[in-house]
């Protein structure tokens, strides 16, 4: 079980950016051509927050089976000295939790506008935001902080 939500979990890691990537692209085209905010815009609005949510779900139910986060709490002291265990325990988690919420929050802002083009600039906006803080605290194999492989099918 723990391996099957580990699969998934790497696996919309890849569907929240790859949403969240042609979101903003949708949004900065409308934004910037003053194209009309479609029923589709609109879809690709919701399914990315939706996406997101998901990927939120699957990662505090890792968050508290894994043995590294068990490890942290269990031993904060040392813990918070040990840069990997802290960013995945503390940096990481955190972070991600603000970037599910600002991308949330610019979802429902941009579906009550009253406008495109103010639905459009909410979304990239927002989701761009989102999308920054994301990159920044995925522990990327390359990651100074914390590495993890791109995929983990274990």
């Amino acid at each position: 079980m723990h391996s099957a939500i580990l699969v998934l979990h790497s696996l919309f890691r890849w569907f929240v950016l790859i949403s969240l990537l042609y979101a903003i692209y949708r949004a900065y085209s409308g934004w910037f051509s003053n194209r009309t905010f479609s029923p589709f815009d609109n879809s690709v609005r919701h399914w990315t927050a939706t996406i997101a949510h998901i990927q939120l779900l699957l990662g505090l139910w890792l968050y508290f089976i894994s043995p590294t986060i068990t490890y942290f709490l269990n031993n904060f002291q040392e813990a918070v000295k040990q840069s990997d265990v802290r960013f995945l325990g503390m940096e990481h988690s955190v972070m991600m939790l603000i970037a599910i919420i600002i991308i949330t929050i610019g979802s429902a802002k941009a579906k009550r506008k009253e406008t495109d083009l103010e639905k459009f600039k909410t979304m990239a906006v927002w989701f761009s935001i989102g999308l920054l803080i994301i990159l920044v605290t995925i522990p990327w194999p390359f990651s100074p902080l914390a590495s993890r492989p791109y995929f983990r099918l274990f």
